[in-house]
């Protein structure tokens, strides 16, 4: 089993920044890829960004590419996402992810980003 924490959600103007933390602990061993997903009222979940444990392939959903970056301390089994440049439709609770090396996947409980116009 994997345990996910996440932390650094919150409130922002337009234009702003907020960095996410995700902290994993339990069955790390196995960690294939970490990644954020967020959800807005009324929608469906979405792909937000994600990085493979070995740092070399990183994915961004075009809305946020080169305004969020994702990284990640292989030590702690950390996985962090710096925003910046918020935006109002960036409001939502991400949601960490974790894939492990036998194709299981684990959630975060989700942190709320509300972005102010």
């Amino acid at each position: 089993q994997v345990q996910l924490v996440e932390s650094g959600g919150g409130l922002v103007q337009a234009g702003g920044s907020l960095s996410l933390s995700c902290a994993a602990s339990g069955r790390t061993f196995s960690i294939h890829a970490m990644g954020w997903f967020r959800q807005a009222p009324g929608k469906e979940r979405e792909f937000v960004a994600a990085m493979s444990w070995s740092g070399d392939i990183t994915n961004y959903a075009n809305s946020v590419k080169g305004r969020f970056t994702i990284s990640r301390d292989n030590v702690k089994n950390t996985v962090y996402l710096q925003m910046n440049s918020l935006k109002p439709e960036d409001t939502a609770v991400y949601y960490c992810n974790l894939d492990t090396d036998y194709s299981d996947s684990y959630w975060g409980q989700g942190t709320q980003v509300t972005v102010s116009s």
